[in-house]
This record gives structure tokens, C-alpha cells and sequence, in this order.
């Protein structure tokens, strides 16, 4: 499992790009929650709490990938559901509770972000009715989703390839690789609001996605990505469209 000698083959170096490329994928749905989480604190504290929710990102992956047994071990049935309209009882996993929690948060997260963008209520400073928005409270809201987030990649990841090093080495290459372009990805969603908006429902559409994987009822992760890139290509068409288009121009009145 710690076979060193491994990166002397040229496989494993194959094995190592595309697993790179797998997490960085897989890493992209925890970079647009946290930059617009983020986006939530003052201008100065964005970037501190992107890196360290970045990071924390990577401390939970390598300790993830150092406790392989025990992921193994989340697959195994905690208990049995009895359900009426069901022929065989369900199993409920660790696995299970953790999709579950992770993608109703995400959810509510979400939503609640939706609501506060069309409510207008995105002041970083409380105000009448508001929160206090504070370093502490995002890393909390960012290690619970890191939490959720890693154990989607780790699971990849060891259904890709058995040495634990090379694992370790693409988690660790492609988190390097997002902490690079973290702040060109949130400068661009937050700098956006269509494209904030779009990010946020496919955020709750992953949260959703990890819902439906807690029941056991596996959805196709490409078709996911698809639609993403899809609606994606079509908004940055529309706000290169919008830039190309003459602002309407006000004619004098006859009378004045």
C-alpha cells in the first residue's frame, strides 16, 4: 500500500495524472461553496479564509487517505430500516448518515444563500434583522461541507488506484492547483451575479445528488457535469453577448 518503488513505472505516473485530474473535478463544487461563502466576510479576511478552508480541505483528505480500513468500514450496514414499501430491508450506513447530512446542508445552505442574494441581505456587518458574519463561523460552515466533500473524492479515489502514496501525492498536486486558482474562481462567481446565481443551484443540485446517493439510488456524476458545463457555456456566452450589446441610448425630448 506504501510501495515507494511504484513511481519508478510509467503507470503510476498515469495513474497519478489522471487521478490529479479526477480530484480537481471532484474539488471544484468545494471551491464554488467556498468562495461564495467567503464572499460573505470583508474584502481584506476573503483570501485568509479561502486558503484556510483550502487547506483544512487537504488536512481531512491525507487523513482520510491514512484511514482507508475505516472507509472501508463506513460501507458496512450500522443498522436495518423496515420500510412498508419496501421488499428487503435497507441498510443504512455511516457512509449513508454522512451523504445525507452533508447534501441537506448543502441544500439549506444554498437556498438560504439564494434568498439573502434576492432579499438584498448581503451586508458583511449585521444590520437590523441580520447576523453577525465571522471568520469562525465560515471555517465551521466550511469544514462541514470539507468533510463531505472529501469522503466523495477519497471514495474516488479508491475505487482509481491502490497505493495510498499516489493518492496522497494527486490530492495534494490538485489542491495546489485549486488554492492557485481560487481566487480567480471566486473573483469571477462573485463578481457575477448571474453566474453566483447559477453556481448556488448547482450547488443545491449536488446536494441533492448526495441526498438520493444516501438511499442508495446512484446517479450518473457525468451526466451532473454536463448539464453544468452546459449551463455554464450558455451564461458565459449570454455575459459576452451582454458586453457586445450598445447600452440604449435615451432620445431628447421634442418638447424641451
Amino acid at each position: 500500500m506504501y510501495d515507494f518503488g511504484a513511481f519508478a513505472q510509467a503507470a503510476t505516473w498515469v495513474s497519478l495524472l489522471t487521478l490529479t485530474f479526477m480530484e480537481v473535478v471532484l474539488g471544484i463544487d468545494n471551491i464554488i461553496f467556498i468562495s461564495i461563502v467567503v464572499g460573505r466576510l470583508p474584502q481584506e479576511q476573503q483570501a485568509r479564509g479561502r486558503t484556510i478552508g483550502l487547506l483544512l480541505a487537504l488536512v481531512f483528505r491525507v487523513g482520510l487517505l491514512l484511514s482507508i480500513s475505516w472507509i472501508v468500514g463506513l460501507r458496512t450496514s450500522l443498522f436495518d430500516l423496515n420500510l412498508p414499501w419496501m421488499d428487503e430491508p435497507f441498510g443504512v450506513t455511516g457512509r449513508d448518515l454522512i451523504l445525507l447530512a452533508g447534501g441537506l446542508f448543502l441544500i439549506y445552505k444554498s437556498t438560504t444563500e439564494i434568498h439573502n442574494k434576492l432579499q438584498g441581505d448581503e451586508d458583511h456587518e449585521s444590520g437590523v434583522g441580520g447576523k453577525q458574519v465571522t471568520m469562525g463561523n465560515i471555517i465551521f460552515q466550511i469544514i462541514l461541507i470539507d468533510i463531505v466533500f472529501s469522503f466523495d473524492s477519497i471514495l474516488t479515489a479508491v475505487g482509481l488506484v491502490d497505493n495510498v502514496l499516489v493518492m496522497i501525492a494527486a490530492v495534494v498536486v490538485a489542491m495546489g492547483i485549486m488554492l492557485a486558482f481560487s481566487g480567480v474562481v471566486a473573483g469571477f462567481v462573485n463578481n457575477n451575479p448571474t453566474i453566483k446565481m447559477l453556481a448556488l443551484s448547482f450547488l443545491i443540485m449536488i446536494g441533492f445528488m448526495l441526498v438520493m446517493e444516501s438511499a442508495h439510488k446512484e446517479i450518473e456524476k457525468g451526466y451532473l457535469y454536463f448539464a453544468m458545463a452546459f449551463s455554464l457555456t450558455v451564461e458565459l456566452l449570454n455575459l459576452r453577448l451582454r458586453k457586445k450589446s450598445k447600452p440604449v441610448q435615451l432620445r431628447d425630448s421634442q418638447y424641451d
